[in-house]
């Protein structure tokens, strides 16, 4: 049974582009007879807020959106990605690492996806563990897996090239886990056997599948969808206040006729966030 989720973080407004996001993981599910999950991913300090988790659940109501069972909080799984981070330790595929981003930038010869590629400072150094961040030795990970693939529903068969990271950090200094981390182990603890998102995301899903093959978690089919795009051709994001979902549905705006014109644009690549909003007004 195909069973999807919708994981916002609960430190911003929602805004057209998680509606978007919603509204995919929403129909592939029920379209399929499967099961629609929400979980909140609320590990960010204290840029996570409770009031943010009450006006997600208002719109994702407004938009006709309902999901299964009672929503998921990662604030309730620390335990899980302690223990993950010490088997990864007990490995050996972890090391401590103070660099910070200006040491790194200054260091790398190569661009990832993420920025400057950390070019393994402190991977065969010695360095104080207290209050440093846990990075992966992904070549050394990469020998104890093996040649790894992965599927996306829309882009097909990937060979796993986890590499093009560096060595991406795994447990942070101002948080249990990073994001690569903690939404591995929440889809394989939450059954979620597709996992959608957006297309920024793609080169993600080649670190998680080599967490998966390290911990021994079940492999989801993933589906990278487009992204809704302002004006300019970036992506909507919350920091350059981006339209809100609260604030739409407050303006007495039809939240389910915007869901259906998000249903309308599905799947391709870029799609105009001013022609959403003029063909669901």
């Amino acid at each position: 049974m195909v069973r999807t989720r919708f994981a916002p973080s609960p430190n911003g407004p929602l805004h057209l582009g998680h509606a978007y996001a919603a509204v995919v993981a929403h129909d592939l599910a029920r379209e399929q007879g499967g099961s629609f999950l929400l979980r909140i991913e609320d590990i960010d300090g204290e840029r996570s807020r409770i009031e943010f988790v009450e006006e997600f659940i208002l719109d994702l109501k407004w938009l006709g959106l309902a999901w299964d069972g009672e929503a998921v909080f990662q604030s309730a799984r620390l335990d899980c990605y302690i223990k993950a981070g010490e088997r990864l330790k007990a490995m050996g595929l972890l090391y401590p690492c103070h660099c910070t981003r200006a040491e790194i930038a200054a260091a790398a010869n190569e661009a990832g996806p993420d920025g400057p590629v950390y070019p393994g400072t402190c991977r065969h150094r010695a360095v104080d563990p207290i209050g440093a961040a846990w990075r992966l030795d992904v070549a050394q990970a990469m020998e104890i897996a093996g040649p790894l693939e992965w599927v996306d529903a829309l882009a097909g068969p990937q060979r796993a090239s986890p590499q093009i990271f560096g060595d991406v950090v795994l447990l942070r200094k101002d948080l249990p886990a990073s994001y690569h981390l903690a939404a591995t182990l929440d889809d394989a603890a939450d059954g979620i056997t597709l996992v959608t998102r957006g297309m920024d995301l793609f080169p993600a899903s080649h670190v998680h599948r080599l967490l998966q093959a390290l911990l021994g978690l079940p492999v989801p089919v993933w589906h990278h969808h487009g992204l809704l795009i302002e004006a300019d051709g970036r992506k909507l994001a919350k920091r350059r206040g981006s339209p809100s979902l609260a604030d739409l549905r407050r303006a007495g705006a039809d939240g389910r006729a915007i869901a259906d014109t998000l249903r309308a644009h599905r799947f391709p690549a870029g799609i105009s966030l001013s022609q959403v909003l003029h063909d669901a007004a």
